[in-house]
């Protein structure tokens, strides 16, 4: 039986080495280089052949990292391993799932075809299905999908005192309230009416449990963030306890990090993507789905 053998795309270096060390695992060493035309230079210093191994490349700011993942997968198969799997905590290109326009893409399904066409297996932290009913209706490997909100509960038990917990919007209901159903705590959602990316009126129902509690605004993905900060500054203007802001994946586009800051919010997020707002650690259940797959071959 062979040691399990992990490979980290760029800053994900942390990430491997805390799998690496959940799974017993070895950290192989593939060096990455970009010239100066922009073109990748992609070298596995460690030997392959014959091995089973996984890549760990969280898919924030996709247009940068995805090729390179192709080329490590590419190279990887040419070398000679036996089973490439791909470990992305953040899956990107989930949101475009349907054509809503004429001539649009629907990059959801092309992403998962380019992904199935590439590896052998796939582990990814609640990626953002909103049509599809699970991952298997888009990708032809298989898939394990870990689930962060049991760890968002449990952080909110640890470290806010009277939560009311808070979704982004009535279809983000049954979530929400498994969170809230967790963390013994009531819960509400927003009501939303969008605009635009960038143009969100919200209203809040419960208002009167915010007079005793510390309202927590929960959702999957802080994106733009302006759902958020809308209801941030909502809640800010009726008083009470300053608000938490808790999401799986921090993307934060447009600054909206430092403008929940600014808003009167905390933030805190898993670390599925690198940021200073990391406080909830998600190796533990990854290692737990990568252990599903046979890398010790």
């Amino acid at each position: 039986m062979k040691t399990p053998l992990l490979f980290a795309m760029p800053c994900n270096g942390t990430m491997t080495r805390s799998l690496a060390e959940r799974l017993g695992a070895e950290v192989g060493d593939v060096k990455l280089h970009a010239f100066p035309d922009g073109e990748t230079y992609l070298r596995f210093i460690t030997d392959i052949a014959g091995r089973s191994i996984a890549i760990v490349c969280t898919l924030d700011r996709p247009n940068d990292k995805i090729l390179p993942l192709m080329f490590a997968a590419a190279t990887a198969r040419e070398l000679g391993a036996v089973q490439i799997g791909l470990v992305a905590p953040y899956l990107a290109y989930m949101r475009q799932d349907r054509r809503f326009k004429p001539g649009e893409a629907v990059t959801s399904r092309q992403t998962a075809e380019l992904l199935s066409n590439a590896f052998d297996w796939l582990v990814t932290v609640d990626p953002h299905l909103h049509r599809y009913g699970s991952l298997s209706e888009i990708y032809r490997i298989p898939t394990r999908v870990v689930h962060a909100a049991p760890l968002i509960s449990a952080w909110i038990r640890g470290h806010v005192a009277s939560p009311l917990i808070i979704g982004p919007d009535r279809e983000s209901e049954q979530w929400v309230s498994a969170v809230a159903r967790d963390a013994g705590a009531p819960y509400s959602v927003l009501e939303k009416i969008r605009h635009g990316d960038r143009d969100v009126e919200i209203s809040v129902r419960n208002l009167a449990d915010l007079s005793r509690r510390t309202p927590v605004l929960v959702d999957d993905i802080i994106s733009s963030g302006r759902t958020m900060i809308e209801a941030v500054r909502l809640l800010a203007s009726l008083g009470g306890a300053a608000p938490v802001c808790v999401a799986v994946h921090g993307l934060f586009a447009d600054n909206s990090d430092e403008l929940l800051v600014k808003a009167g919010a905390r933030v805190v997020t898993s670390n599925t993507i690198v940021h200073e707002t990391n406080k909830i650690d998600v190796a533990k259940v990854l290692a737990n789905a990568i252990n599903g797959f046979d890398l010790a071959r």
